[in-house]
């Protein structure tokens, strides 16, 4: 103990009431505000928190609840807003490694964390609904629309696109298919579908644009080619007999 630190004892508000209680070593501390309403309580030892702490607001609500080990959060904590659950964690010095997270009560998120960054788990909209899976930033992550069905399932790496991927419309129905590198959103080689699963178009992507390939019509190959900001450039156009049309740039 450092020489004039306070050590056994109480502090008092300017209404005389109790605002702090220290006890030596080891022990309880509580903490109120000049109305004698108990805003803070923790378990202490050797001058470090050690063990369960809460906190309360003006009204006396409890807003924070958790576990300390050497004045970090190591265990599982709670926080409140307006009475409501905000998130539940586990904690690892200070490092969240895993919980819920809430929004006015409502469940938005449950899985893993890394370094404070979702990791493994789900996260859901306010009815319930899956709207994405997120897995670890170097896997497969999947994401949903609000009606549940599936958005987005692909491969990442350092927390961007990076891999194969699908894309499906808001009723599940399979559109795109293709290759992400580097976080780009279509480059490589891709396949297109029409709203009845039929292949519309497949070739290659340059930077979300058609580069060359195919385009087909209820199964029937209508062109073959290049493009130019998904124009037609250099490429032959077919009908049921044969080439009807020649595009040259």
């Amino acid at each position: 103990m450092e020489k004039n630190e306070k050590w056994n004892g109480k502090l008092y508000g300017f209404k005389g009431n109790i605002i702090c209680e220290l006890k030596e070593g080891k022990g309880l501390m509580k903490m109120y505000n000049e109305d004698n309403v108990l805003i803070h309580e923790e378990e202490y030892l050797n001058g470090e928190i050690n063990g369960k702490v809460r906190e309360f607001n003006e009204k006396g609500q409890l807003t924070f609840e958790g576990e300390f080990l050497d004045g970090k959060r190591n265990g599982k904590v709670k926080e409140y807003f307006k009475n409501k659950l905000k998130y539940e964690r586990e904690y690892l010095y200070d490092q969240k490694i895993k919980g819920k997270d809430y929004i006015e009560g409502i469940l938005e998120y449950e899985g893993e964390n890394l370094f404070d960054k979702k990791w493994n788990g789900k996260g859901y909209d306010e009815k319930g609904n899956i709207t994405y899976k997120p897995t670890h930033s170097n896997g497969k992550v999947k994401y949903y629309y609000g009606n549940g069905k599936q958005e987005f399932e692909g491969e990442y790496l350092n927390g961007k696109r990076n891999g194969k991927g699908k894309e499906y419309d808001f009723n599940g129905n399979l559109i795109f298919e293709g290759e992400h590198p580097n976080g780009l959103r279509w480059t490589g080689k891709i396949k297109e579908y029409d709203d009845n699963g039929e292949l519309k178009f497949e070739g290659e992507y340059l930077g979300d644009y058609r580069k060359k390939g195919k385009e087909y019509d209820v199964g029937i190959l209508e062109y073959e080619g290049e493009y130019y900001k998904d124009k037609k450039w250099n490429g032959k156009g077919y009908d049921v007999n044969g080439i009807y049309n020649i595009w040259i740039n």
